[in-house]
Parts: C-alpha cells; structure tokens; sequence
C-alpha cells in the first residue's frame, strides 16, 4: 500500500484528534481483530516516551531546519507511511491514568494489562508468558536491543518476572534464564559480583582486563554471583565493543557501558571516530538482525530507543532532537534490511509520551512589520503577525547544542563547592548551547527550597532541599535533575518551545506497520498497547 505526502500527513493530524476520542477505562473494550496470516520475522522498535509530539518535532526538523543534516527532507516515518499503514493506542495501565514504561511494556510483552512499575507480570501479580517465549517455543530465534541497560524496565519487561522494575540485579538473572539468543545494550554493573567496586580486588583487575581501556568498571550487585560466567556457560558469547559485536556470529551477550550508553549528542559527535569503541544503537542492530536472519524459523527482535524517554524528562530539547535522529537511523537500517527480507513485519510504536512537548506560539519577541510583494497588501499594508509563531531557525541551534543538560550539571558538580556559582553555570550553558541565559536565570536555576513532597524513605523524593520549581513542582518528581528542568524553563521563549511535566502523560501513541498488506489490517485502528501486545504474538 502507498500512501502520499499529503495523505500521511492527513493521517497523521486525524490519528492525533483520535486523542480526545480515546476511552480511558481499566481494560480493552473491543478484542482485537485476529491477524489473518503470519510473517517469518518479527521486529518490534520502540522509542520510549516518543508520542506524536516527539515524531512532530523531527518531522518539523526533517521538513524546515534550514541546514538540516536530513538532505532528502524526509524520516523514516515517512517511508513507514509510505508502504505501510497507522494506527493508535492506548497505553493505560490497571487501575490508572498514566503508565511507566515497565508496566507498558509488559503489555505489549504479554498481551495481558499491568500494574504500575511491574515487569512481566499482570495486573494480579501473576507471571506471564511473553513474546521472547512465544518465539521461542516456535523455534524462532530472538533478540533484545537497547541504548539503555539490558535490565531497564523495557527491555526486562520481554523476558524477565520482577514484581518492581527496580530489581535489576534479580532481571540480569531472569534474562539469562530465558535465554535470548541475542542481548545488546548497557548494564554490565548488574551482572558482576559486589567485589568488583573495589579496584584493587583480582575480580575487578580481570572483569578491567576483559572489557578493554575506557570501560568503567563497578558493581550495581550485593552478592557475589559473577553473571558473566553464568553467561558463558551457557553458550553466550561476550562482547564488550563496537570491533568485538562486529565479530559475533552466533548467540551474544553485548555489554556496552557501566550502565547507561552513550546518549544521542556524544553518539552523534563520536560518529565517525576511527577508533570508537561503543557501537551505536543502528549499528547494534544490524548485528542482531544478521545474527538472528540465520535461524530459518524466523525471529523476534525488540529494539529500544530508550534515551528519547530520558531527554523528555528533562525537558532538554536539544538531546530529544539528537535522540530521534538516532531512532530514525535505526529504524531506516531496519527498512533497507526488509526490502530484502519481506516476510517481516516491522511495528513502532512508543511505551508512552513523555513530558508534554511541543512548539509553541507566544507573546515573547513579536515580529516587526514587513511589506510584502502581494497585490493583496498594496503599497502601504503591512504583514504584521500578533504573536510570534516560531522561527525554522530555531531548528539548526537545537541540533547544535554540544552537552545534554544532564552533563553540563556533571561539569558544574565537579567544580570545587566555591566555584559552583551562577556565573560558572552561565558560563558553561552558553559555552554549550546557542540559547543563552543571564545571572538571574541561573541564580533561579540554582535557587533551592524546602522540598515539598519529602518522604525520607523514597529514592526521588528523600531530599530535604531540592531545586525550588516555581510551577507544578509535584509534576517534576524526579527531584536530583529538576535543575535541567529548570534550565529548560529558562530558554523556552527562545526556544519557541513548552513542556508541561517532567513526566510521562496518558496520550495514546502512534503505531505504524510495515510488511505485508494481509498481516498489517489489524494494526490500523485504536488499540489498547495489551491488544497490540496480542497482535504481535498472533503475527508470528
């Protein structure tokens, strides 16, 4: 099927109303209608926290950034809309209005609704089977993919059972227990024995001799279960770099970072360095998907872009457009794979949306009245807008930004206490970025005040002084980075841009298919994420 231009774009804004249509009840109300016939591969990508608003803003990229890196104009959104169909859904879980990502994805992982926080387990607590398995028991090989860590809650929620998406030393076990044939993401800390945070144990020396130079090396375990060996008894071969995971043939376990990999402006920045040693999230699957194609049953693979969720958090503008560039070459590295593979069925989709982004027009620098050449105006009308509406330029300084909000804070916490000023932070925002702000915004952004929500025994919530949020502070939880939040807050007139939450939000997400017209129908209608969870076990 081909859709135009026009009409994806039609399709687009009529999937977007669809929003306020949308039924926020507990459960699915219409079963979803069965797949009619089944496609060898199955490959599943989603960009965490990436709603419509997300896509939007690489779409608003990709079309009018005036020196924009995408020279055709056009994502590989576009290329799904344009051979492929759309559809919408829910993400909602048991008993509540908003979902994280690990109960979202245990929906999509299992078909059944979850409870808040859980992996791989339904609303009532009980274990289920998901996709991995399903694949599995049909002979199939199968595959997780993730810039993230391989135990953070997404990835986890396809084959691990934890009642709280925190456990990841409990995951990293429960993933090697299901015995995917291919794991590559961040996350090593969660597979190594308690005695290697300290230096100078034999265990560390070996784990540093392992890995290579430029690794960091620590536990996030307090025991002394050494997962590697685990691993490698059981047929994994480990890879630790970019030149090693080229290398691997068969079943590979790839541990790329301590814990998280790198994010969308350093992968962008070390792209094409002779000697980079972390692969980046396109090229870890297109190993996975030269892996996996070897089994002539097929396969399943899930593939993550689990830092576009990190960058809506807090607010930092720059990174998410970073990010959904990174999505949109892997995602266009999945469709060159498939025009030679067509019995696959490709799904994106989004766990949820994150942060409540958009473009916006404001009262902030209104434009100038300009004469225009049209007969319409004659000799002395003037075209003069009452607001501002936003300058496609703001597009190329977004993608310019040099340092993601999070490590700008990481250089102004490293200073000695005296020189962590208003001055230095001013310093170092506008070093990094093209949107500068004054002393007074920074001495607002370092402001800090009595936390308002403190709870001693809660992981975000534990501070007694927490940056001071002048707006909706119960929105912005996440109290240890509320400072980047705050630094987004502080440029958002310059750059046309609002967020309303540090968190997530309940807009359904898009869900766009790509393969055969037969297997693509039941995808293209408003879906709740366990029903799409069903379809996908149905296509296979």
């Amino acid at each position: 099927m081909t859709i135009s231009t026009h009409s994806w774009q039609q399709t687009f804004v009529t999937a977007c109303l669809l929003l306020t249509l949308a039924s926020c009840s507990s459960v699915p109300t219409n079963p979803p209608q069965a797949v009619a016939h089944k496609a060898k591969n199955v490959i599943l990508l989603i960009g965490d926290g990436m709603g419509p608003q997300q896509i939007g803003l690489l779409l608003s990229y990709s079309r009018q950034a005036p020196h924009g890196v995408l020279t055709t104009h056009r994502t590989a959104f576009d290329r799904m809309m344009n051979e492929g169909r759309l559809g919408l859904s829910m993400t909602h879980p048991d008993a509540a209005l908003v979902v994280d990502s690990a109960a979202s994805a245990t929906q999509i992982a299992t078909g059944k609704m979850a409870g808040s926080e859980m992996i791989g387990v339904d609303k009532d607590g009980n274990r289920q089977a998901t996709l991995i398995d399903k694949a599995k028991r049909l002979g199939k090989a199968t595959g997780l993919v993730s810039d993230t860590r391989i135990t953070h809650a997404t990835p986890a929620a396809f084959a691990a059972h934890q009642t709280h998406r925190s456990l990841e030393t409990n995951i990293a076990e429960d993933l090697l227990s299901t015995d995917a044939d291919v794991m590559l993401s961040g996350g090593l800390s969660y597979f190594l024995p308690e005695a290697t945070k300290d230096d100078k144990t034999p265990i560390h020396q070996q784990i540093k001799a392992q890995v290579g130079a430029g690794f960091t090396v620590s536990s996030a375990r307090k025991d002394d279960k050494n997962l590697l060996t685990t691993a490698s008894q059981q047929g994994y071969q480990l890879v630790f770099n970019k030149s090693q995971l080229q290398q691997a043939t068969g079943k590979t376990l790839g541990l790329f970072a301590d814990s998280l990999m790198a994010d969308g402006i350093t992968e962008n920045k070390h792209r094409d360095e002779v000697n980079r040693t972390q692969p980046t999230l396109k090229e870890m699957t297109e190993q996975a998907l030269t892996i996996l194609s070897k089994r002539p049953e097929g396969f399943f693979l899930m593939v993550e872009g689990g830092q576009i969720d990190m960058a809506a958090h807090r607010n930092d503008t720059g990174l998410l457009l970073h990010e959904m560039l990174k999505f949109n070459d892997t995602l266009n590295a999945v469709l060159d794979w498939a025009n030679s593979h067509p019995d696959t069925l490709i799904v994106v989709t989004a766990d949820h949306e994150t942060g409540g982004f958009g473009f916006s027009y404001s009262a902030y620098n209104t434009p100038k009245p300009r004469h225009l050449a049209g007969n319409a105006f004659g000799d002395k009308a003037m075209f003069k807008p009452d607001f501002n509406f936003g300058n496609p330029e703001v597009l190329d300084k977004l993608y310019t930004q040099q340092l993601s909000y999070e490590a700008i804070f990481k250089h102004f916490d490293a200073l000695p206490v005296a020189e962590q000023t208003p001055e230095k932070l001013l310093e170092l925002v506008n070093r990094y970025t093209e949107f500068k702000i004054t002393k007074t915004q920074a001495e607002n952004i370092l402001a800090t005040e009595n936390n308002p929500f403190y709870q001693p025994e809660h992981k975000t919530l534990e501070q007694k002084q927490v940056p001071k949020m002048p707006v909706n502070s119960a929105f912005f939880p996440y109290q240890k980075d509320n400072r980047q939040n705050l630094l987004a807050q502080a440029v958002a007139m310059q750059q046309q841009v609002v967020w309303a939450t540090g968190t997530h939000t309940s807009t359904p997400v898009l869900v766009f298919s790509h393969g055969k017209e037969s297997v693509l129908v039941p995808f293209t209608k408003l879906l709740h994420h366990s029903e799409l969870g069903l379809l996908l076990g149905e296509a296979f």
